[in-house]
């Protein structure tokens, strides 16, 4: 036997028998009690979602209530746990389906192959020409020094200065003009999108440097965005990914957009200058409220009806993030994501928790997302800048458009675990070894 395939069994025999330690535990030491706790629990967390959803969706004293709602209710489940003197019960059968549900997913792991995006080797580069925003990020660009080091290894830097702003695309569009062999964007994914939009046009390899506020689409790339210098390592040992770029409304967007409760609130004035705030005081009325427009929404087939949030991506987000929220597996499926939920009451808002199944959820991908509305203009986010759209906005998907050089050494590639299937571990697990 292989020692990969070894090592993949005893994994799944390590997972077997924790998962069945953490069962007699529960049986030998709380008997007819268990099934009390595992009703103790779940209610603890119906009550603490229903209560967060009170929390965002009213104001003033139910407000108020919601918020201590969802403080006593695990304070309650744990009462109830050490009053039964079965707390220690509990923790030890939680660890024991925790280590259970680790090794059960690591022996998965090396039972699936990986999927990745197919890569080829990085020309060489005589002319890159980065553009950088010194604003960016709260000034990465200079605190990594960034512009010096690009220079050092040949690139020709333009810095986003002055006092108003500055049309990227055209300037973007005015370095390839004027010999670049490569256009690099150094700053957050806004002005990513639009560099990359000028690359894919005129075929150009195109750089991400992660100087900006978020950088997802470097996250999804497997770029470090603590230190974006590393990123410049790809101008030398690189290799090139045909990733895919989405537009909106004519508009180009590298992650996502957003229309519904999260775009009304990101037009608010007060927003940059105070978001949480801005936030609990406008959702209320965008949720139950009924205030903003009313959307409607295409995805191939799939018909969304009314959602209060409509999330569309370039590739859809992992089976764990549905909410745009973390990691999305790869960017060249040729496919847009989309999510939309819809939520009036309490009981809708604990269900969420049963993830792609809640009744609140829908979930579809396409190769385009029709959104309509009853007004004549929406607000959208497009990679997270407030603008507004005349409806229908039209999103699609752009396959392989856009040519990305990133480093080849990447710790940062995201791997997706895979789903715990527990017939998968236990035919694993009990097959014989030759």
């Amino acid at each position: 036997m292989e020692p990969t395939m070894r090592g993949q069994r005893w994994l799944a025999r390590a997972s077997l028998a924790s998962a069945a330690a953490a069962v007699l535990v529960l049986a030998v030491f709380a008997g007819f009690k268990t099934f009390a706790l595992l009703g103790v629990g779940l209610a603890g967390l119906t009550v603490t979602a229903a209560a967060v959803w009170w929390i965002i969706s009213r104001r003033g004293l139910p407000r108020a209530l919601a918020v201590l709602l969802a403080l006593a209710a695990p304070v309650w489940v744990l009462v109830e746990f050490t009053q039964a003197r079965l707390t220690w019960v509990v923790l030890t059968s939680g660890a024991l389906w925790l280590l259970a549900a680790g090794t059960g997913r690591a022996a998965l792991a090396r039972h699936t192959v990986p999927d990745q995006m197919a890569e080829q080797p990085a020309g060489k580069f005589r002319h890159p020409v980065l553009i950088m925003n010194p604003r960016s990020g709260g000034g990465k660009v200079r605190r990594f020094e960034l512009r010096e080091l690009a220079e050092s290894r040949g690139a020709e830097v333009v810095l986003l200065e002055g006092p108003g702003e500055t049309d990227v695309a055209a300037l973007a569009r005015k370095c390839a003009a004027g010999g670049a062999d490569l256009l690099g964007v150094a700053g957050g994914d806004g002005t990513q999108a639009l560099v990359a939009e000028v690359a894919a046009a005129l075929d150009l390899p195109f750089l991400v440097i992660p100087a900006g506020t978020r950088n997802h689409f470097a996250l999804d790339l497997g770029l470090d965005r603590e230190d974006p210098s590393t990123a410049l390592d790809a101008l030398h040992d690189g290799v090139e990914l045909r990733v895919d770029l989405g537009r909106a409304g004519g508009r180009p967007f590298v992650n996502n957009v957003s229309f519904g409760a999260y775009a009304e609130v990101v037009q608010s004035p007060a927003y940059r200058d105070d978001k949480t705030r801005t936030t609990l005081k406008l959702l209320p009325d965008l949720l139950v409220g009924q205030q903003g427009a009313r959307l409607t929404a295409r995805a191939g087939e799939q018909e969304f009806l009314e959602p209060q949030a409509l999330l569309v991506s370039n590739n859809p987000y992992g089976s764990k993030d549905i909410a745009g929220l973390g990691r999305r597996t790869r960017l060249d499926g040729g496919v847009l994501g989309c999510v939309g939920v819809r939520v009036t009451s309490a009981t809708q808002a604990a269900g969420l928790l049963r993830g792609g199944q809640a009744t609140g959820l829908h979930l579809a991908t396409a190769t385009s997302v029709v959104v309509d509305a009853d007004q004549e203009e929406i607000p959208v986010g497009i990679d997270g800048e407030a603008v507004r759209l005349a409806v229908p906005v039209r999103c699609e998907v752009r396959p392989g458009a856009l040519r990305v050089i990133v480093p080849r050494l990447r710790p940062g590639v995201y791997r997706e675990r895979p789903r715990l299937d527990w017939r998968l571990v236990g035919r694993l697990g009990l097959a014989s070894g030759h």
